[in-house]
């Protein structure tokens, strides 16, 4: 499945993996590639509307993890 911002890419891996961490990461990510404040937030609102699995699989669903 191709994410919905594949060229926005997330380094997660040799990283802490704690949400908090998950979180900043992929919210720099998006700033610096330019989305806009309103669709980070719809993508913190996603993420953050379970459990840790299902933040891990919205990160994926949104940016090329890495």
């Amino acid at each position: 499945m191709t994410p919905k911002h594949p060229d926005i890419k997330v380094a997660l891996t040799g990283h802490d993996g704690n949400a908090f961490t998950v979180l900043g990461r992929c919210c720099q990510a998006a700033r610096e590639a330019g989305l806009s404040e309103n669709e980070i937030a719809v993508f913190m609102a996603e993420a953050t509307s379970g459990d840790y699995d299902h933040l891990l699989q919205t990160t994926m669903r949104w940016f090329e993890v890495a």
